[in-house]
C-alpha cells in the first residue's frame, strides 16, 4: 500500500519539522494523505464579514472581520501596557485583547491591526464589561503575506479556506501546511483512484488538481468542483468495493437447496393461524429462487416494524433444512438470541420437537448457543449442531467460537447486520463446507441510497404492509418539565394495565450520574445518543434505569404494580427471568435500557414511556415503539422530552409523532442529524471512509459512481490494472465497517 500511496504515505515531520507535525496530530493527522484530506470546512468571502452577532460565548470561532480601531493603554500603578482592538462585521463590535508587561512587546500587534485592514482571528469568545472579545487571539491579516501591493489586493480577493481546527493550530496555521506540502508535489506524486477514462466521461479533473482545487482557490467556482470531484472519489472507492464483494460472491460456489414438496415449509405453511401479507409471499419467492441456484443468496430483508421479517427468515430456513441442510441464525444480545429461539419454537411448534415425545417425527429442532449457557447446555447445543440434529441454531457472538461445528451449513441469516463486522458474518459463513447461502435482516427501514451506499454488495427485499390484526400506534409527546402531563402518564400506564396489559419504561442510563465514580454506564454507543449540544447543554442529567425503577415504585399511581428491571449488566439468567416475568404477566411494568429495542415480542405490552426521547435519533425511537401495539389492542408510545421547542431534538420527537411510516423517518432522521459519516467515525488510527460524500444530497453521484465503478470491476475484477484505486480502498476503508449502518 505504501508503494501505490507514495509521496502521500511521506511523514509530515521530514517536510514542516517535529513541533508543527505533533501539533497536527491531536487533529489526527500524521502523513501528507491526511493533510490533505483534511478539507475545509467552508470558505470566507473577503468580501463578506462573519456575523459577530451570532457568536455564543465559550465557543472557538475563526471569524472574519474589519479592524475599526486599535488602542494601547498602559497601566500607570502596577505596570505593564493592554492593546484593545475592536473589530468590526459592520454592525456588531468584537474586542480583541492582548496584554504585556510593557508597550513595546504590543508595538508588533498595533502596527499590523490598522484600522480597515481584515483578517481571520480565532479564539474562544468570552465577555469583559458587556462586551464580547477575544483575549490573545491567533489572527492572520489578509493579504498580509505578500510583499507588494499588487499581491496583496489580489491575495485579498482568494476565497479563504476556513479548517477544522485547534487552539494550538489555527486555520490559517493549517492552510500555510497545506500550501507549503502542496507545493512540494506533482501530478506523478497523487495517485488517481478515479481512472482517466471514468474522469472524461464525467468531466472531472485529476485527484491532484482537485486537492489545489479545493485548498488554493481563485475562486467559488473553483473549490466547488474541486469538492464535487472528491465526493465523487469517495463514492467511486466505496462503491468499486462493494462490487469486488459482489464479484467475489458470484465466484464462489454454493449448494444449491431446492423447495421440496412434502416437507417441513409445506407442513409449516399449513398449520399457520394467519395468512402470509402479500410482500411476505413475494419476498418468499425471491428467497426460494436464490436459495435453489448453486451460487450463495446474498440478500438484505428490511421491513417495517412488525412486518413479519421473523416467519419469512424462517420459512427460507426450513426450505434448507428440507434440502438436507442447516440453518444459523446470528442475533446481537442474548435477549434477542433467546427471543428468537423461543419465537421460532413458538412458530414451529410440533415441527420443532423432532425426535421428542409429541413431536413431529420428521420434524427438526432449534438450539440455542450463548456466551452465559453453562457446561451441559452448552455441549447440547454443540452436540445438536454438529450431528445436524438441529436444523436451526440460534446465536450471539457465540456462534462464531472454534469448537462450533455444523454437519452442512447451508444458510446464515444475521439479524442486524449493523451491529456486526463484515468478518465476524464470514467467520460464520466460514464454517460451511462450501459458501452457506447469506440472508441479513435489519428492522431499521434504510432510505434506498443508504441501501446503495452501505449494503451494496446485497440484494435487497422490502416489507411494507403489516399482518393484519395488529392496531395502531398512538404517539404523543411529554413536556418532562409539566407535572401534570406526566402525572397523567402514569395514569395511562395504571389503566393499561389494569385492563390487562403491560408497560415498558425506557432509560438511556443504567446509573444515576451521582451513583457512579466516572463517566455514566449507558448501554448505547456514542452513535446512538444525539449530542445535547447547543440545544440546552444546562438540562438535566439523562434518567437511569436504576433511579427510575424506585421512582415508579412509590408512584401513587403505580401502587401495587410489580415492576422489574432489566439491563445489559445484568447477568443473563436474571435477564432471561425478567423477560419471563415481564411476558408472562408477574411483572407488569419493565424498566428497561434500550436492549428491548430490536425484535422482543411480548403481545400483552401496549404503552411505552421513553424518558429523554429528545436525545435518541428518530429510527431508534421508531424501533422502541415498535415494542408495542403488537398484538390486537392498540398501542401508546409516551415520549417524555426535555428539549426545548424549535431546536432540532423537539422536531424528531414531533416527526416521530406525526407518522408510523419507518422509511419516512429514517429518511428524515438522517437529513435532521446531518447523517455524517454513513461507514462510521474512523476507528484505531484508521482513515474513516467519508468526509464530503452526503448520501441524502448525493444520490445521482452515488448512482453514477456505483455504475462507473462496476464497469471497472466487471473487466478487472483485482484491480490488478488499477493500483491507485486498490490501494485506496486499502486505505479509507476499515473492512469492519464496510457495512456499517448507523444506529440512526
Amino acid at each position: 500500500m505504501s508503494a501505490a500511496l507514495g509521496r502521500l504515505h511521506e511523514p509530515l515531520n521530514r517536510l514542516l519539522g517535529t513541533r508543527t507535525a505533533n501539533a497536527l496530530v491531536k487533529l489526527g493527522i500524521v502523513t501528507v494523505d491526511d493533510l490533505l484530506r483534511h478539507y475545509p470546512r467552508r470558505y470566507a468571502d473577503p468580501g463578506q464579514l462573519t456575523d459577530i452577532g451570532s457568536l455564543q460565548l465559550g465557543e472557538h470561532v475563526s471569524v472574519l472581520a474589519r479592524v475599526e480601531k486599535a488602542t494601547m493603554r498602559p497601566y500607570a500603578n502596577r505596570g505593564g501596557a493592554r492593546l484593545e482592538a475592536v473589530v468590526t462585521d459592520g454592525r456588531h463590535p468584537l474586542v480583541l485583547t492582548f496584554f504585556a508587561k510593557h508597550a513595546g512587546a504590543l508595538r508588533y500587534h498595533e502596527q499590523r491591526l490598522r484600522p480597515d485592514a481584515s483578517g481571520v482571528f480565532s479564539g474562544v469568545v468570552g465577555e469583559f464589561q458587556g462586551k464580547r472579545q477575544l483575549t490573545h487571539p491567533d489572527y492572520l491579516m489578509v493579504g498580509a503575506e505578500v510583499d507588494d501591493d499588487e499581491a496583496a489586493l489580489y491575495e485579498a480577493s482568494l476565497p479563504i479556506p476556513i479548517y477544522p481546527a485547534t487552539a494550538s493550530m489555527p486555520t490559517w496555521k493549517l492552510q500555510r501546511c497545506v500550501r507549503t506540502v502542496l507545493d512540494t508535489l506533482a501530478e506523478d506524486d497523487v495517485p488517481d483512484p478515479a481512472p482517466s477514462e471514468v474522469r472524461a466521461r464525467a468531466g472531472l479533473p485529476t485527484r491532484f488538481e482537485a486537492l489545489r482545487l479545493v485548498h488554493k482557490p481563485e475562486s467559488a467556482a473553483d473549490h466547488g468542483r474541486g469538492r464535487h470531484r472528491l465526493r465523487f472519489e469517495e463514492a467511486f472507492v466505496l462503491q468499486a468495493a462493494l462490487a469486488q464483494r459482489r464479484a467475489r460472491a458470484a465466484e464462489e460456489d454454493a449448494t444449491a437447496r431446492p423447495s421440496r414438496s412434502g416437507g417441513l415449509l409445506e407442513r409449516f405453511d399449513a398449520a399457520l393461524p394467519f395468512t402470509l401479507t402479500e410482500g411476505q409471499v413475494s419476498v418468499g419467492a425471491e428467497l426460494a429462487h436464490d436459495l435453489a441456484r448453486p451460487r450463495p443468496m446474498q440478500r438484505l430483508l428490511q421491513g417495517e416494524v412488525g412486518s413479519g421479517k421473523t416467519v419469512v427468515a424462517l420459512r427460507a430456513m426450513l426450505q434448507v433444512i428440507d434440502a438436507g441442510g442447516q440453518a444459523a441464525l446470528l442475533a446481537p444480545t442474548e435477549v434477542l438470541a433467546a427471543q428468537h429461539a423461543r419465537t421460532l419454537r413458538t412458530l414451529l411448534g410440533p415441527l420443532a420437537e423432532g425426535g421428542l415425545l409429541g413431536g413431529a417425527a420428521d420434524g427438526t429442532r432449534v438450539a440455542l448457543l450463548t456466551g452465559s449457557l453453562g457446561a451441559a447446555a452448552r455441549k447440547a447445543a454443540l452436540l445438536q449442531a454438529a450431528s445436524g440434529e438441529a436444523g436451526i441454531v440460534v446465536g450471539t457472538h457465540a456462534l462464531l467460537g472454534e469448537h462450533v461445528q455444523f454437519a452442512d451449513l447451508g444458510l446464515v441469516v444475521v439479524d442486524e447486520q449493523h451491529r456486526f463486522g463484515v468478518e465476524q458474518r464470514d467467520a460464520l459463513r466460514a464454517k460451511g463446507r462450501v459458501a452457506p447461502h447469506l440472508l441479513v435482516m435489519t428492522a431499521t427501514p434504510i432510505p434506498r441510497t443508504v441501501a446503495m451506499t452501505v449494503f451494496g454488495d446485497l440484494e435487497v427485499s422490502t416489507l411494507t404492509q403489516v399482518p393484519a390484526g395488529r392496531s395502531g400506534i398512538q404517539t404523543v409527546v411529554v413536556p418532562a418539565a409539566n407535572p401534570r402531563w406526566m402525572e397523567r402518564a402514569w395514569q395511562r400506564v395504571r389503566e393499561e394495565v389494569d385492563a390487562g396489559h403491560r408497560a415498558y419504561v425506557v432509560c438511556p442510563r443504567i446509573h444515576p450520574d451521582d451513583d457512579i465514580a466516572g463517566p455514566p454506564e449507558s448501554e448505547l454507543d456514542d452513535a446512538d445518543l444525539v449530542p445535547a449540544g447547543g440545544e440546552g447543554a444546562d438540562r438535566a442529567p439523562l434518567r437511569a434505569v436504576l433511579e427510575v425503577v424506585e421512582m415508579l415504585r412509590a408512584t401513587p399511581a403505580l401502587a401495587g404494580l410489580q415492576v422489574d428491571v432489566l439491563h445489559g449488566q445484568m447477568a443473563p439468567v436474571d435477564k432471561d427471568a425478567a423477560m419471563a416475568r415481564f411476558a408472562s404477566g408477574a411483572s407488569q411494568v419493565l424498566v428497561s435500557t434500550t436492549v428491548i429495542e430490536v425484535g422482543v415480542d411480548v403481545p400483552e405490552a401496549t404503552v411505552m414511556v421513553v424518558f429523554d426521547s429528545d436525545r435518541f435519533g428518530l429510527s431508534q425511537l421508531h424501533q422502541l415503539r415498535g415494542r408495542v401495539g403488537r398484538g390486537s389492542a392498540p398501542g401508546l408510545c409516551l415520549l417524555v422530552s426535555t428539549a426545548e421547542p424549535g431546536t432540532p431534538a423537539a422536531a424528531r420527537v414531533e416527526a416521530l409523532a406525526e407518522t408510523t411510516d419507518g422509511f419516512r423517518l429514517a429518511q428524515l432522521d438522517l437529513e435532521l442529524r446531518a447523517e455524517g459519516d454513513v461507514l462510521g467515525a474512523a476507528q484505531s488510527g484508521r482513515t474513516s471512509g467519508l468526509r464530503l460524500l452526503r448520501v441524502v444530497k448525493d444520490a445521482e453521484l452515488i448512482e453514477e459512481a456505483r455504475r462507473e465503478s462496476a464497469g471497472v470491476v466487471a473487466v478487472d475484477p483485482g484491480l490488478l490494472e488499477h493500483p491507485a484505486l486498490a490501494a485506496a480502498i486499502a486505505a479509507q476503508l476499515d473492512p469492519d465497517q464496510e457495512e456499517f449502518l448507523e444506529r440512526a
